[in-house]
């Protein structure tokens, strides 16, 4: 199938490149030079522009770090909006679910189908083609591009109201955020009680308390002290707040989300936005005075 890619960065050069592997004809677009250069030698054709990737293709697909980048793809000057050939957008960023019904409603009135459909699993699901993939959207155009999202990973379908893939994300970044944070923080506690750190993870993982971020994430990232798992920090503070957002639109308590949106906001400050997200732990060492994991022999 011949698919237009917008967006090559931690998520959307290997999403990319796993559609080029599967045999799929990829129109790629990015506004930095070197990753589309690093794609195209992949075997990718490069466009100029979103719009151009919208004229050649009837399927784009979009990767990208924020809902305005997002809406300004979808619906901005030169943007997948006025693309000639375009019948269907696929998002695979996180916006949150009022982002995406707008942008829903703008292509709409282009008869361009919005299909939302956001990604979990990180660069290495990415990369490995196993991402969950979320979907909402027409059911009918859902089965158009299910064998295409199945080079990423194992799609989703959550149901037709636009949107509704945003919130199911939202859900599980909120929980990721909360499990990282809370085992950066009780490891931190035990190391400085004198515990192994290394044992800790094993007993978490052999116990209730293990989560995603003992199993993967500390293992990979932390313990070694490489911190490269391959997720912003402030890709994060975005997410949590854009469930925040949408659980205040809601009505619904968020008690937890507040706690979780003030301790990610905390580790951006001091790590910098643009710092790995395993970093979260580095400010409760430094409250503690210990440092959890060696630098690698």
């Amino acid at each position: 199938m011949r698919i237009g890619f917008i967006g090559l960065g931690n998520m959307g050069f290997p999403m990319a490149r796993r559609l080029i592997e599967e045999s799929h004809d990829v129109i790629a677009f990015d506004t930095r030079s070197a990753a589309l250069e690093r794609i195209a030698a992949l075997g990718a054709h490069a466009a100029s522009s979103s719009k151009e990737v919208a004229d050649r293709v009837e399927t784009v697909m979009a990767s990208l770090p924020s809902p305005a980048a997002s809406l300004e793809v979808a619906t901005g000057a030169a943007g997948v909006i006025d693309g000639s050939r375009v019948k269907r957008y696929v998002d695979l960023s996180t916006v949150g679910s009022r982002t995406a019904v707008q942008i829903h409603d703008m292509l709409a009135e282009r008869s361009i189908v919005a299909i939302d459909s956001p990604v979990s699993g990180g660069a290495d699901g990415a990369k490995n083609g196993t991402l969950a993939v979320m979907v909402s959207g027409p059911r009918g155009e859902f089965d158009v591009v299910r064998t295409v999202l199945e080079a990423i990973g194992r799609p989703f379908y959550i149901g037709e109201m636009p949107g509704s893939a945003q919130t199911m994300k939202l859900a599980n970044n909120v929980l990721a955020a909360n499990v990282l944070v809370a085992t950066a923080e009780v490891v931190v506690m035990g190391v400085k009680a004198g515990l192994d750190a290394s044992v800790m993870i094993e007993v978490l993982n052999a116990g209730s308390g293990g989560t995603s971020a003992s199993r993967d994430k500390f293992p990979r990232a932390i313990l070694p002290r490489t911190f490269d798992y391959g997720f912003a920090t402030g890709l994060m503070v975005k997410d949590v707040r854009l469930y925040l957002d949408e659980a205040k639109a809601l009505g619904v308590p968020a008690d937890v989300a507040e706690t979780i949106v003030r301790l990610w906001e905390a580790a951006a400050r001091d790590q910098g936005a643009d710092s790995d997200f395993t970093a979260v732990i580095k400010p409760f060492e430094r409250a503690a005075g210990v440092t959890v994991g060696l630098p690698p022999a």
